[in-house]
């Protein structure tokens, strides 16, 4: 009877650290209930009983990015030589960083949710955030996320070779997605994508929603090291980028050279209210040095704090 007494403990104990709610009862009563029967005896294990606890991890899916395609396009490539694009992304990236970790002129709330967008289409944005992204991708001290955020006309996978996935709005509309469930891990070491998701007809509001903030909240401070990328839509088209732009800690706005007018760049920068630092990055401009690398646009680059812009 001793023997059973003390596999009935045992059962109890592993019940216990299992989480199970297990009734108070003295140990020769679970033993007489093992020997009617009602509870199962013990069995051996080699798994803790912690471990056993812990529910099921999601894990990331892992994609290929064809890098050597991506350069042929004028994508920055972390093996590529170098490049004009390459080098000025880096001037480009340099302010953004330093704001994104404190090291600006002043603090700034989400400093590390960066925003690409444009007046109209055809600007450039979703080229500009794609090589954003790359550049800061081969830093030794950060990691980037690019999150496509033109949930009307999604287009980073496609320029990236990859096929429509789960995402943002997936995450949006169903609380019980998992981040990590639908992130995509690249071939790039510090580049991970989060694609715009199911097309939804309530975009606008779901940007709005306060399950958007929580996730904004929660990409934005699970890792200190993160600067996060949003491709979102242009300001003068949708209304999405204006709600996006409530989030964001830095605005990039790409104007392309002697197309965009300067009425639609007041317009567009009026639109946005809340956000403290817009730079306005001058996409397409003829460049000197497109001989000595190949290439044959460039950028200007300007940035402004507050209604204070530059170009």
């Amino acid at each position: 009877m001793s023997s059973l007494i003390e596999k009935a403990a045992q059962r109890l104990e592993q019940l216990k650290r299992a989480g199970a709610e297990v009734p108070a009862a003295s140990p020769a009563a679970v033993a007489a209930a093992v020997a009617a029967g009602a509870v199962p005896p013990p069995v051996a294990t080699t798994q803790p009983a912690a471990e056993a606890a812990t529910a099921p991890v999601s894990y990331s899916r892992s994609v290929e990015i064809d890098l050597d395609t991506l350069a042929a396009a004028g994508i920055v490539s972390p093996h590529a030589p170098r490049s004009l694009i390459a080098d000025q992304f880096r001037v480009i990236k340099r302010p953004l960083l330093a704001n994104a970790v404190g090291k600006g002129a002043t603090p700034i709330a989400n400093g590390n949710l960066i925003m690409v967008t444009s007046a109209l289409p055809g600007e450039g944005k979703s080229f500009t955030a794609i090589n954003l992204a790359m550049s800061i991708a081969t830093e030794l001290d950060y990691t980037v996320m690019l999150v496509d955020a033109d949930v009307a006309r999604p287009s980073v996978l496609n320029r990236l070779g990859l096929e429509p996935s789960p995402g943002l709005l997936d995450l949006v509309v169903n609380g019980s997605f998992d981040l990590s469930s639908v992130l995509l891990k690249t071939n790039i070491e510090k580049l991970t994508l989060l694609p715009s998701g199911t097309p939804h007809p309530r975009a606008t509001e779901l940007l709005a929603s306060d399950s958007m903030t929580r996730l904004l909240e929660d990409i934005g401070s699970r890792y200190s090291d993160r600067i996060i990328i949003f491709d979102s839509p242009p300001l003068l088209l949708t209304t999405e980028s204006r709600v996006l732009a409530t989030h964001m800690g830095q605005i990039v706005m790409v104007v392309k050279a002697d197309s965009t007018l300067r009425s639609d760049v007041r317009s567009a920068l009026s639109t946005i209210e809340d956000c403290p630092v817009k730079f306005v990055l001058l996409n397409q401009a003829t460049t000197p040095f497109k001989d000595g690398y190949g290439y044959g646009y460039g950028y200007g680059y300007g940035y402004g704090y507050g209604q204070q812009t530059g170009t």
